[in-house]
């Protein structure tokens, strides 16, 4: 038998392909012909295969196919999912971007899926459903078709979250803001309010705002006041936005027990004398300063309870006089560099809040002067960085409030009948200059908006020159003039890349980074105020000086323009929330502008009288000199000649009047220097007991005065407007003084030195807001932010924050090494503690005695430092270190 007839015979026809890689309508139709002969399963399998690939390719073509032919329709399930349970219409929306030409076919996809029935909220095993998908990368269009085909907006995630908190989370995702427009505005349509990831995100929002705009400050404050960026710190830019809210605000009124910590070694740091200089090298002069930073404040303090409180007062002194002297080298070192100025005011401040709030301690720093000696150094920081901010306006001075014209093209043609005016005819033609009618006081009042930039000038600080300069000046201008170009504007001009004059916001704008530096630094607002109540003083002092000096400024023309320059200042005071007062200084200013604006209208002897009377801050000496070298402008009127006689007798009086108080005034100093020379204090002899105790003298009455007003700066119930600065004295002759400073005080309550600038009001914050064209007047937003009560908040309880971070700066080196580095046991570490303490100079003879014995054997010497709690003599200067300091009263 032939074994190859047992054999079957072998099937060579190809399996159909039921996975095609890239299906057509054309093939699927083949596949499915009776002639193929597939089975139902097979064809089922074929048809699903092909609808996914449909909708993974956005294929409109294949799917209309399998949806509408009579063949394939009846095996296309549109509830089928992947290994995902991912459904059909998510699988077609996850296909959007990667292909860009065919996304309106992958949209018309999605339709066509829905209007066949697709269950649009089939939510796969992660629980997203189509609209989950649709808000990370549908177009617009597409979501908002799916919101009106039955998907909820609502739907959930395993995660709880929802379509909108999946775009938006902590931030909106780019180019899906109006995705999140959509989600939001259907969610609320159904009564949402608002839900956990939208305030988180708001909350993120918000604070990178803030951040953005901390950071645009910080680069100003860098720009115009030339600040190291290391200045604020290693935190974060939203540091600032860290402070507390106005319902945090501290409030330490009759709880003492929070100012005085108890008197045990928690409230202190141990220290060896002759560690001082080590500390100070490392707590004062290498410490690099940063912003609210109060690290060597709180060191200090703790030291000084410790010295205080456990020892006697030469160590006391040692620390007190010690600290502030090298604190004192340290700015005085960095004169120029307002960081560190700024860092010690703040570390002065807070390291006296902190002594005078201490009732343990008050007792013995008022016996050894030591507020005083703080007080003087703080004094000294403070008229370092105003003498900053003096020299800064004093090189923007002239250009900038002087010499600026807001209304330059109104006063072109003005003519002064000092000037040679013969020639002026070769460059203007025939064109007749007018002259403007007398400007009454009131128009100085007015804020005009700069039109054209000033004309550029140099100006010798001497007096002017004479008045044959002033013609050939003239004669130049008129040549110019004459020779003006045309109207049209030169081609060179688009291309000038000349800065702009100075103006007075070059003023402002430095002005405002000095105390919006000053705020983030957490300077007591005390102090901020007389600040700038000194800065305006001298200001003021120095704008009367040069106008009332320099012949082209007593004019009428020059009196109106540096009014309203001198309205920019008034308005900034407001902006900056201070109290009018600071900008009471320049009431001489404006007496003079006033003066020089009417002098020549006033034609009648009781007009002179009237108007003398208003000009209470100019004594005869300025308006007389006002007069004398007054500019009269071509057809001005005069001052008739029983007015000008009127004035001479006033001057004549008034010098009379000058001699008497002026010795008035020197027997007062000479009867002062007498009562002092009669207080001091004499040695008392031995066996008498202590000295008798006196009171020290009464204040005078004007220092009483600002003293009220500065206590009246913390009181909640009191108007800032109210607050007046301290007066300086009148001046007698005719320019102002000033050199002269105004006194620094300080709140009588030690607790108000713990305060911090405050936070606006919501009222107010949305003035400052508003656009400069709903502001009808200058002078109206200038006195809305000197409304209300001083902004101010305690932070006493922050001050106070000591972590064992500051221990690094304590013993230098050595003790950075203790404190942050792990601690190993070793051979060399009974001997380090077997080691004796350092030698104390001021051991008092008397202690000998209490040795032990073994102070007396070779070789083996003991050191003890006394801690006994007598007074010292030493004043401050005096070698704290270093000599043999006794006690009078033991020798006998």
């Amino acid at each position: 038998m032939d074994p190859s007839s047992s054999l079957h015979p072998i099937d060579l026809t190809v399996e159909p392909d039921l996975q095609p890689l890239y299906p057509t309508p054309s093939q699927v139709s083949h596949l499915l012909s009776p002639n193929v002969g597939l089975s139902p399963a097979q064809k089922e399998e074929l048809v699903s295969h092909c609808l996914i690939r449909g909708c993974v390719f956005g294929d409109i073509t294949l799917l209309s196919y399998l949806l509408h032919d009579p063949h394939a329709q009846g095996y296309v399930d549109l509830g089928r999912q992947d290994e995902d349970g991912m459904g059909l219409i998510s699988t077609t929306i996850l296909g959007f971007g990667s292909e860009s030409e065919r996304e309106v076919e992958r949209e018309e996809c999605v339709r066509l899926l829905i209007s066949e029935g697709a269950d649009v909220n089939l939510p796969d095993y992660a629980g997203w459903i189509s609209l989950h998908h649709a808000a990370l990368l549908a177009p617009p269009t597409l979501v908002s078709h799916l919101l009106t085909h039955g998907c909820s907006p609502f739907a959930l995630t395993r995660r709880k979250l929802t379509a909108l908190d999946i775009v938006t989370g902590n931030s909106t995702l780019p180019g899906r803001e109006d995705v999140a427009l959509l989600l939001e505005e259907s969610m609320r349509s159904q009564g949402w309010t608002g839900g956990r990831m939208e305030a988180r995100r708001k909350l993120t929002e918000k604070r990178q705002h803030r951040i953005g705009k901390r950071r645009d400050m910080q680069e100003g404050i860098e720009k115009a006041l030339n600040v190291d960026p290391r200045w604020w710190g290693q935190t974060e830019p939203d540091y600032f936005g860290s402070d507390l809210s106005d319902d945090e605000e501290e409030d330490y009124t009759g709880v003492e027990d929070a100012l005085t910590p108890p008197p045990d070694y928690t409230s202190m740091l141990v220290f060896s004398p002759d560690a001082l200089p080590d500390i100070f090298q490392s707590l004062i002069t290498d410490f690099r300063p940063s912003l609210r930073n109060c690290e060597p404040a709180n060191a200090l303090y703790m030291l000084a309870r410790f010295a205080i409180l456990n020892c006697d007062d030469n160590w006391v002194e040692d620390l007190i006089i010690g600290a502030t002297d090298t604190i004192e080298d340290t700015f005085f070192n960095r004169a120029e560099d307002l960081p560190t100025l700024v860092f010690w005011l703040y570390n002065l401040t807070v390291w006296l809040h902190l002594m005078k709030c201490d009732d343990d301690i008050r007792e013995t720093c008022e016996a050894l002067d030591s507020y005083t000696l703080i007080e003087e150094v703080l004094n000294s920081v403070f008229v370092f960085i105003i003498r900053i901010a003096e020299r800064k306006i004093d090189t923007l001075l002239d250009a900038a409030l002087l010499d600026y014209s807001p209304l330059s093209t109104e006063f072109e043609s003005i003519q002064f009948e000092s000037e040679w005016s013969f020639l002026r005819t070769f460059g203007a033609g025939k064109k007749k200059a007018v002259s403007p009618g007398p400007i009454p006081p009131s128009a100085s009042n007015k804020s005009v908006a700069p039109s054209s930039p000033p004309r550029a000038s140099s100006r010798p600080p001497s007096p002017p020159p004479s008045a044959l300069g002033n013609s050939f000046a003239s004669l130049r201008q008129t040549f110019a003039r004459g020779h003006r170009p045309s109207i049209s504007t030169p081609l060179q001009s688009f291309f000038d890349d000349t800065p702009a004059p100075p103006s007075p916001k070059d003023i402002t704008s430095f002005m405002t980074a000095l105390q919006t530096l000053l705020a983030l630094s957490d300077i007591n607002p005390a102090i901020t105020t007389q600040f700038w109540s000194q800065v305006m003083y001298w200001t003021a002092c120095e704008t009367f000086n040069r106008i009332l000096t320099r012949k082209k400024y007593i004019c009428r023309s020059r009196a109106l323009q540096i009014n309203m320059n001198l309205s920019v200042l008034e308005e900034w005071i407001g902006k900056m929330g201070l109290p009018r007062g600071v900008g009471a200084h320049f009431a001489p200013v404006r007496d003079l502008l006033n003066w020089l604006q009417c002098l020549s209208s006033i034609t009648e002897f009781p007009n002179l009288i009237a108007t003398i009377q208003t000009m209470r801050n100019l004594n005869p000496l300025q308006m007389r000199r006002a007069v004398r070298d007054y500019k009269y402008e071509v057809n001005e009127g005069r001052m008739t000649e029983e007015c000008i006689q009127y004035l001479a007798q006033l001057q004549k009086d008034w010098e009379r009047h000058r001699v008497k108080v002026g010795v008035e005034a020197l027997r007062k100093e000479i009867g002062e220097r007498d009562r002092e020379r009669e207080g001091t204090i004499s040695p008392v002899p031995s066996g008498q007991g202590s000295p008798p105790s006196i009171t020290a003298p009464s204040p005078p009455p004007e220092i009483a005065a600002a003293q009220r007003n500065i206590d009246m700066l913390f009181d909640r119930n009191q108007e800032k407007s109210t607050w007046e600065p301290a007066k300086p004295p009148d001046a007698l002759g005719e320019l102002l003084d000033s050199r002269y400073m105004l006194p620094l005080l300080l709140p009588s309550d030690p607790r108000y030195l713990g305060a911090i600038p405050g936070k606006r009001s919501a009222i107010e914050e949305k003035r400052r807001s508003l656009p400069s064209s709903d502001i009808r007047r200058s002078a109206s937003q200038a006195s809305f932010g000197s409304r209300g009560s001083l902004a101010w908040r305690m932070n006493s309880r922050k001050l106070r924050d000591f972590s064992a971070g500051t221990l690094r700066w304590v013993d230098g080196s050595r003790s950075a090494a203790r404190w942050f580095r792990p601690h190993f046991e070793d051979e060399h570490e009974d001997e380090d503690e077997k080691a004796p303490p350092p030698p104390y100079s001021s051991i008092n003879p008397g202690d000998a005695d209490t040795l032990d014995g073994d102070a007396e054997k070779p070789g083996h010497t003991i050191h003890l430092t006394s801690l006994t709690r007598k007074s010292s003599n030493r004043s401050r200067g005096r070698a704290s270190m270093g000599g043999d300091d006794v006690d009078p009263t033991l020798d006998d």
